[in-house]
């Protein structure tokens, strides 16, 4: 019960929704008992030889008319009650979805995709059933159960109601037990089918590798063994689940057993009637739904509340980067970069260490140095994924800590190391950014990132559905897409990070040259390993374990002895031997 507390927001602000739909159950309530009233006149007439037939055509006719004013009633007092229930179902969604968006790289190191996915489909499913049937059974059963009981008591026999109604309390009791178990099993459950979604997850998005190692077998045992597991955790779900039924129903067969033991004894006494015993025992069959009812409340709402929890758990995550207040300033700015020490949560290691530059507009940027360097990490630091506690990066001479998310961002444009292409076709895929673009800026964006002429030769051209993820394009044709979306943004600051490993040196060279023409005045940055990208930096940060083992512009850097040296003519002399395996055929 406690989910309707929990909810208690949602159910004042929808109050009148909720209030239409109580009113018509109590309406409905009150028509379901004429029937057995009517039954009872009826068998004591006709016992008494003292009802015609007209009459006995009028109480049937009245029982017709009831059982469809009761029918057009139920058809409203659905309509309201889950009408409201399916808002509620959509604002969990955007809460849900809002959360995410807000969230940065820390949350999603927590969190796994399928875990994520799992909440806001079935936990939210759960919810929403909850405030929805479950406030449908919890009204019904107690206007149904107190009325049948008042009338049970009051135009029969409270004596006969008060020992039919033994075995009541018992029950509840029971049934209250069994909620506190559903609760704490389908909290373990749902948790085992984030797992199982998990997996499934995984195994989609990697088939391609899956088949190419030939791990089918494994992931399926993998697979077998989570959903083993996922499915003896609702077994338990389900051992409590079966309980209810059979209790209840014991219940209500000691109660017709009592009422109809006593019952008798009351007319062969003379205290009752026949017909009132019968109105009396239909009225019992009555409150079958009502303990029906609400043992299956009690199971919705556990259920409910277990999902409920699990929501509210991911909701209630701060962001780990807090929002700024203020507006980025118009026009083109420094961008100074002062990190005196940065290590990311959680973890001891440094990963960048006593690092500062400045950028002025227009100028380009370049990063490189051994895997695990630091390189991805200033990117992430300068699009405010991590904040640093050691040192700060300013724009227009305020730190990024005061700006707000959306505003600084908007001014950057930025490509990753793995381009992500959504399923749709490849123009809409290039006007991500900007969904508002004409073809002609698409195509415009496309030549620079030199992908147009690929574009063209697929079979619909620039309305090819390139798969999901991309599965359709080569990596460089992803990449090259990539490059295109960031440039149709016209940011003020490119961010290519490692964004041009999968093109051929020639493609790479028309790329970084149509960037330069493109971005005069424009700040560019650009992480990359092949250091041919490089060579028109107005300064390139060698970086080694987080810090800045050398710095300078291509030609400075390629006459000191170091890493930029030695990479440098190891990768000319890998360029020159391809050129000679292409020259000499292989004979075998």
């Amino acid at each position: 019960m406690r989910l309707f507390s929990q909810l208690r927001h949602f159910f004042l602000r929808e109050w009148r929704r909720y209030l239409g739909a109580v009113s018509l159950l109590v309406i409905i309530a009150l028509l379901q008992l004429i029937p057995p009233k009517l039954v009872g006149v009826i068998v004591d007439g006709v016992a008494q030889q003292r009802m015609t037939s007209a009459t006995l055509l009028m109480w049937i006719g009245l029982m017709l008319l009831a059982a469809l004013i009761t029918y057009l009633l139920r058809y409203v007092w659905r309509i309201l009650l889950f009408g409201a229930s399916y808002q509620l179902a959509v604002e969990l969604r955007e809460d849900f979805y809002r959360q995410l968006s807000r969230q940065h790289p820390a949350f999603y190191l927590r969190h796994r995709t399928g875990d994520l996915i799992a909440r806001a489909t079935n936990d939210v499913d759960r919810v929403v059933f909850a405030a929805g049937e479950g406030v449908l059974t919890l009204v019904d059963s107690l206007v149904m159960g107190i009325m049948v009981l008042l009338v049970m008591s009051t135009s029969i026999s409270w004596q006969l109601t008060l020992l039919a109604l033994l075995p009541m309390p018992i029950m509840a009791v029971i049934i209250h037990r069994y909620g506190e178990q559903l609760h704490q099993r389908f909290k373990t459950a749902q948790a085992a089918f984030s797992s199982l979604n998990d997996q499934v997850q995984e195994s989609l998005s990697s088939i391609r590798m899956i088949k190419a190692f030939g791990l089918e077998e494994h992931q399926s045992k993998k697979f077998t063994a989570i959903a083993g597991d996922t499915g003896a955790k609702n077994m338990r779900v389900a051992q409590i689940d079966a309980r209810f039924d059979p209790t209840i129903y014991l219940a209500v067969g000691l109660s017709n057993l009592l009422a109809m033991g006593g019952g008798s004894w009351m007319v062969w006494r003379g205290i009752l009637s026949l017909g009132q015993l019968t109105s009396f025992i239909m009225y019992l069959g009555l409150m079958i739904w009502p303990m029906l009812a609400l043992a299956w409340m009690f199971n919705i709402v556990e259920r409910g509340s277990a999902a409920w929890t699990r929501i509210q758990a991911l909701l209630a995550e701060v962001p780990t980067v807090v929002d700024g207040f203020v507006t980025v300033p118009q026009g083109r700015g420094l961008l100074q970069i002062a990190v005196r020490q940065f290590s990311y949560p959680g973890s001891r290691q440094t990963a960048l260490l006593h690092l500062i530059v400045d950028l002025k507009p227009g100028q380009m940027l370049g990063l490189c140095g051994p895997t695990g360097s630091g390189k991805s990490t200033l990117l992430s630091l300068i699009q405010r994924h991590f904040d640093i506690e050691q040192g700060e990066i300013r724009f227009h001479g305020k730190s990024l800590t005061l700006f707000r998310l959306d505003s600084w961002r908007s001014r950057l444009a930025v490509v990753n190391q793995t381009p992500f292409l959504f399923s749709d076709t490849v123009a809409n895929n290039i006007a991500l950014g900007r969904p508002g673009a004409s073809r002609e800026e698409i195509e415009q964006a496309a030549r620079l990132a030199s992908v147009h002429d690929d574009i063209l030769h697929l079979p619909q051209g620039y309305e090819t559905q390139v798969g999901e993820r991309g599965v359709m394009m080569s990596g460089g044709q992803k990449q090259r897409i990539s490059i295109a979306r960031a440039l149709l943004l016209n940011a003020e600051i490119l961010i290519l990070d490692d964004a041009l490993s999968a093109v051929d040196g020639r493609t790479e060279h028309q790329i970084l040259h149509n960037l330069r023409r493109w971005g005069c005045g424009k700040t560019l940055i650009i992480s990359a390993h092949r250091l041919s990208a490089l060579v028109e930096a107005n300064e390139t940060l060698v970086l080694k374990m987080g810090a800045v083992e050398q710095r300078g512009t291509h030609s400075q850097l390629i006459q000191r002895p170091g890493w930029y040296q030695d990479m440098y003519r190891y990768q000319q002399l890998e360029a020159a031997l391809e050129d000679e395996d292409h020259e000499v055929p292989y004979c075998g």
